[in-house]
Parts: C-alpha cells; structure tokens; sequence
C-alpha cells in the first residue's frame, strides 16, 4: 500500500495520505473506522477572527519564512530555466 506522509518543519510526520481504494478495504474489514467519516466536520474560522492573536514576534517570524520559502521557490525555478 502506497502511503503519502505529510511531515512539519521538524521532519516528523503529522498524517498519512492512503489511496482511498485502501481506506474502503480498511473500513469493510473494521466497521469502527467508519464512525471517523460521520464526525461532524469542525466549524470554519475565518482568518480575520485571528487578528491580533499572535505576538509580534510569532507574525514576523511567519512572515520570514513565507519570504524565505518564496526565495527558495523562485531560486528552484530559475535553475530549471
């Protein structure tokens, strides 16, 4: 079974992606699974409800790294031009 993990900045994984042919074998084989598909799905949170939520320190350090992973990105781009 091909899995997908998804990792933070850190290396370590947070969730696993499986192909959803599998997860459909998984849920005939164990019913219980199933109870996650019917879990009402979490209210929507605007962005704008976060205003002012973070400390300056965290928002600037965000806003760093957005900038650096825009650098990274169009450094990776221009090699392959």
């Amino acid at each position: 079974m091909p899995l997908q993990y998804i990792t933070d900045n850190t290396g370590a994984h947070t969730a696993v992606v499986i192909p959803i042919n599998e997860w459909e074998k998984l849920t005939c084989k164990h019913e219980d699974l199933k109870t996650l598909e019917a879990a009402p799905p979490k209210p929507k949170v605007k962005l704008s409800d976060y205003a002012g939520k973070l400390s300056q320190e965290t928002a600037e350090a965000m806003l760093n790294y957005v900038a650096e992973s825009r650098n990274e990105w169009d450094e990776r781009l221009n090699k392959q031009l």
